[in-house]
């Protein structure tokens, strides 16, 4: 698997040149950094979204961690009024969301230079006093199982909160706010290991509330469904019926397009992007269709381009896109040119464009992704205070004199830039892997 390399240090603020190279650096797989015997004080990550701490593993039905076990442990407490009996093992987190947003908190703690959000989890006791301040029963079928923590014997729970609107000034009293999922993966600084946990969490407790959302009634005979497994999964309440309902994934192929002989690539422009961002290509996979197929078929649609080999990259979930498409996995792809000529389809581009190495490295270079990341935190930290208002992100993405750059590409939050910064330094990758291969090489002058 390709992965992606995180910031040696959050405390120290390489040139954005540094930072882009050492993002870019994914040629090393799991298998390679565990056997190398090359001294390396690099912290392997996943994409954002991905590298959920709390999905490493399913517990054992009969561990009291599980999703069933826990479930009826819970149903329990819900039903016991005595608060104090619900401090018994295992104890219980809750994640509330409002229409797709998660709760959170934001705060910078010691030696902290600028604010960090994080997920607003409350107690069980908590959320059902809330729900019932609000006319609301809690039951265990609104509940969506996360995970667990077998160190603190903690388990977290998801829920929907969305037809409650009486609790957001209640959170807000307490310095909470439900935060737009998008707007939380900027403000992630993506060399914080705990802040991207949280946001692989939230990503995946949006996924699995937008599919119970979307889910409510069988496709097989229109009647209602059940959750089951703590809401893992759903089944039709009809008794002649009773099919089974898993979440859905939605898969995306995402790919740069390169032309290598004259060393460019195509990226495109939709009319919903900031200004001047460019990035790669993308579209669903159709029925009956390989990856690849589907790459080509996309490239040809949407540019007019013919695409021949075609590279696996990396993969990424995505669950930041509409809440009818509860949780795309974005594939991702180098692809190649067999054709050069451009004819962009205006119904799903507003752009498409060949451009070389040199101006995508430059635009890699001066694109300020980490002040883009400080300043979309301040937002989080702003509206959980109450300020209703943010500074607009693309603002951000501009040369250190102040002028407008020319154009950018998405930050390191999304797949598409690993895509583009491992072609721009390939050069530099491959250079860096054969060094590394040797006893003595280090990545610190990097």
């Amino acid at each position: 698997m390709i992965v992606m390399l995180s910031l040696l240090s959050s405390s120290t603020s390489p040139s954005l040149l540094s930072l882009s190279r050492k993002l870019c650096l994914q040629t090393f797989t799991r298998t390679f950094s565990r056997s190398s015997s090359t001294t390396m004080a690099i912290n392997l990550q996943s994409h954002a979204f991905a590298g959920n701490p709390l999905r490493s593993k399913t517990p054992k039905p009969e561990d009291p961690l599980s999703p069933i076990t826990a479930l009826e442990t819970l149903k329990t407490q819900l039903l016991d009024a005595n608060p104090h009996h619900q401090l018994s093992s295992p104890s219980f987190k809750v994640l509330p969301f409002l229409k797709g947003r998660p709760l959170a908190a934001s705060g910078a703690g010691p030696g902290d230079s600028s604010p960090n959000w994080h997920l607003g989890w409350i107690s069980l006791a908590d959320c059902k006093g809330y729900l019932a301040n609000s006319g609301v029963e809690l039951s265990g079928d609104s509940m969506v199982y996360l995970g667990s923590w077998p160190e603190e014997d903690v388990v977290y729970w998801a829920i929907d909160v969305s037809g409650e609107g009486g609790l957001v000034p209640e959170f807000g009293s307490k310095q909470l706010c439900f935060v737009e999922l998008r707007t939380l993966m900027v403000a992630t600084d993506w060399a914080n290991a705990r802040a991207m946990g949280e946001l692989a969490v939230a990503g995946h407790a949006r996924a699995l509330l937008e599919w119970h959302s979307v889910s409510r009634f069988c496709g097989h005979c229109g009647e209602k469904t059940v959750p089951m497994e703590a809401g893992r999964r759903k089944q039709c309440s009809n008794e002649l019926c009773k099919t089974r309902i898993y979440p859905r994934v939605d898969p995306v192929v995402i790919m740069l397009v390169i032309d290598r002989e004259n060393d460019r690539a195509l990226l495109s422009r939709q009319s919903r992007f900031v200004p001047r961002m460019w990035s790669c290509l993308a579209g669903f996979i159709e029925p009956g269709e390989s990856l690849e197929e589907a790459v080509r078929r996309e490239t040809w649609e949407e540019t007019g381009i013919e695409v021949g080999e075609v590279i696996y990259h990396s993969s990424q979930p995505w669950p930041v896109g509409p809440s009818s498409i509860p949780c795309q996995l974005m594939v991702g792809f180098h692809a190649y040119a067999k054709s050069l000529e451009i004819n962009v389809d205006k119904e799903e581009l507003e752009d498409a464009q060949w451009h070389s190495k040199e101006d995508v490295k430059k635009a890699l270079a001066f694109a300020e992704y980490k002040k883009a990341q400080e300043t979309a935190a301040v937002r989080v930290e702003q509206m959980c205070k109450g300020v209703k208002k943010g500074q607009n992100l693309a603002a951000d993405f501009n040369v250190e004199s102040g002028e407008l750059t020319p154009m950018f590409i998405p930050g390191p939050f999304a797949i598409a830039h690993h895509l583009i910064s491992s072609w721009v330094y390939q050069d530099a990758i491959n250079g860096v892997e054969a060094h590394s291969k040797e006893p003595s090489g280090s990545l610190s002058n990097l």
